[in-house]
């Protein structure tokens, strides 16, 4: 009979370190790395408790380490004209910045025309070690960036979405199912029987999950729905948001899964010769200024998209520094009532 193997001990990691020591992973990476931004009291501390477990750094850290760029890539399959519309990104790349700007890293980011395109640029950095990590965003079921990038850590990666389509990958996502209940109750709540979604592109995956919740909360509480598609533009929203209008039987709520399209619904709405909120309700994804300065004011899901982005890029720069890979859920969007929104 072959004899039972004994079980492998597991890698120490510098997030064991920082747990022993009572320091940050990032406090440990400086230490290790022999990296101004730690008192020499904490170096010493941060080294004696590496030699206690018994650390050492892995193949992939030390390869790492020797040719880092100091440098995180970003790809985006956007039309420009797109990236400028959308608020999100804007704040998004502004707290990735912010985090990036603390430990001394830049960001690359490519705009390229086509998902194809995009998995090719990620394929040449990770041959060519261009970047030290890289974030994916805008994730798809099966997503083929993910299954380049899933089966090792030689190119450390953070999916910005669920974990159901990370394949084990880091992901750092929000709960977009919560946030779309919570507004669907509300319309119901202020007696909405008749409620619409204009959504975005259907082949991401937070789309999917936010088209779910809606359907599912809707059908639970006896609510007719309807779902418009669109491609985030202010234009799209617009013909959607008259189309929906257009329906003998019409919404008397529509939720818009950003808040360009719901300020363009709103336009549409005024167009009509329909008040806001007495005729239609209206509801915008991701709060932003934009959301403060119609009028009525319009009722939005908020999250703080400028530290959602700085979160993101703090999992990466650990996982460069050796961290484990994990799955991280960031603050829930939640609803703001303004002027946009009322009794049926």
């Amino acid at each position: 009979m072959a004899k039972d193997r004994a079980p492998q001990a597991r890698r120490v990691t510098i997030k064991d370190i920082a747990e022993r020591a009572g320091v940050s992973i990032g406090a440990v990476s400086f230490a290790l790395n022999g990296r101004d931004g730690v008192s020499e009291a904490t170096r010493e501390r941060v080294r004696q408790v590496a030699d206690e477990l018994g650390w050492a750094p892995s193949t992939a850290a030390r390869s790492l380490a020797v040719a880092s760029t100091e440098m995180i890539g970003l790809v985006l399959a956007r039309d420009p004209d797109t990236l400028g519309i959308e608020t999100f990104y804007m704040r998004f790349i502004a707290g990735m910045e912010s985090e990036l700007a603390i430990r001394g890293y830049a960001l690359l980011m490519q705009l390229v025309p086509t998902p194809a395109a995009e998995l090719e640029a990620i394929a040449k950095w990770r041959a060519t070690r261009r970047v030290d990590g890289v974030l994916l965003v805008d994730l798809t079921p099966d997503d083929p960036r993910v299954d380049l990038l899933a089966a090792s850590d030689d190119l450390p990666t953070v999916v910005v979405g669920d974990a159901s389509v990370a394949d084990g990958l880091t992901s750092v996502s929000t709960d977009d199912d919560t946030a779309m209940r919570e507004a669907v109750r509300y319309l119901a709540s202020l007696g909405h029987r008749r409620i619409a979604r204009v959504a975005g592109l259907d082949r991401f995956a937070h789309t999917a999950v936010r088209e779910v919740a809606f359907l599912d909360e809707a059908e639970r509480l006896g609510l007719s729905s309807t779902i418009a598609r669109t491609d985030y533009l202010p234009e799209s929203g617009r013909v959607a948001t008259r189309s929906l209008l257009d329906e003998a039987d019409r919404p008397t709520a529509i939720i818009y899964d950003n808040d360009v399209m719901a300020v363009t619904g709103l336009s549409v709405a005024m167009e009509r010769g329909l008040s806001v909120p007495s005729d239609l309700s209206i509801i915008a994804w991701d709060d932003s200024v934009l959301c403060e300065h119609t009028f009525p004011q319009l009722t939005a899901l908020r999250r703080d998209v400028v530290g959602f982005g700085a979160h993101v890029v703090r999992r990466l720069l650990d996982l460069i520094d050796g961290a484990e890979r994990g799955a991280y859920l960031d603050e829930t969007p939640r609803l703001v009532v303004r002027g946009s929104t009322g009794p049926a």
